[in-house]
């Protein structure tokens, strides 16, 4: 159940660097996938790219993780061929200790034309259905225009709510498959990780709950921040 995102207040768990983030945030994931299978007996998690967070997945290789009862998800996927180094499931996979990699859920990007609307759609309500009625945890990254997911200033995508998954405009050059609000906004935990001075203003403006950026409408009523001192210049109160 989703709640006023500017009545949310963020917990921010702040480590000296980029190494600590990705540890720390490792064994945030781990134990909340554990407090999952003893409740329910499986956990569904949906994860972000980026170099920190791959580092995190890698980091849980020391961690206890239940990883015969997890599923994983992506948050979002640049449409690009298979293999490609910009495909998040790229460096997902390479990232991810042995145990894993069997466990990821792709999104269906791999033969898409970028330019076929209908072929687009239907890849994206395909990935749609496959998913859990609530995520048990979403990891989410925080760009420095404030975004989040693929969710973007200016897209379309940020008004999308009558459906889970969609397709943006391009950005960076590459348009995405991404995971909508309504799906976000249902999980029982958000985890954002962010590191690097880039990350200080928007960091600031999502712990203000300023709704000038995509990340603040987040609305997810437990929310997680793990970052780095760079990173918590500015959000600092």
């Amino acid at each position: 159940m989703s709640s006023d995102p500017a009545t949310i207040r963020i917990a921010v768990d702040v480590e000296d660097d980029a190494g600590g983030v990705a540890r720390r945030a490792a064994a945030v994931l781990a134990a909340a996938c554990r407090a999952s299978v003893d409740a329910r007996g499986s956990c569904s998690i949906a994860v972000s790219g980026g170099t920190t967070p791959w580092a995190m997945l890698a980091a849980l290789a020391d961690e206890d993780v239940p990883w015969a009862a997890l599923g994983i998800w992506q948050v979002d996927e640049r449409i690009a061929p298979s293999g490609h180094d910009d495909r998040g499931l790229t460096h997902l996979r390479a990232s991810l200790p042995t145990q894993g990699r069997t466990r990821v859920r792709a999104m269906p990007v791999d033969d898409l034309d970028p330019d076929d609307e209908p072929a687009l759609a239907a890849a994206a309500a395909a990935y749609e259905a496959e998913l859990p009625e609530q995520f048990d945890l979403i990891h989410l990254g925080l760009g420095a225009d404030g975004h989040t997911a693929s969710l973007v200033p200016g897209d379309a995508a940020l008004d999308v709510r009558n459906r889970g998954v969609t397709i943006t405009g391009p950005y960076q050059g590459r348009r995405r498959m991404t995971l909508t609000f309504p799906v976000l906004d249902r999980a029982r935990e958000i985890l954002w990780v962010a590191t690097g001075a880039s990350k200080a203003a928007p960091l600031g403006l999502l712990c203000a709950r300023d709704p000038s950026i995509p990340a603040s409408r987040v609305a997810a009523p437990d929310q997680r921040a793990v970052v780095d001192r760079a990173a918590w210049g500015d959000a600092r109160r």
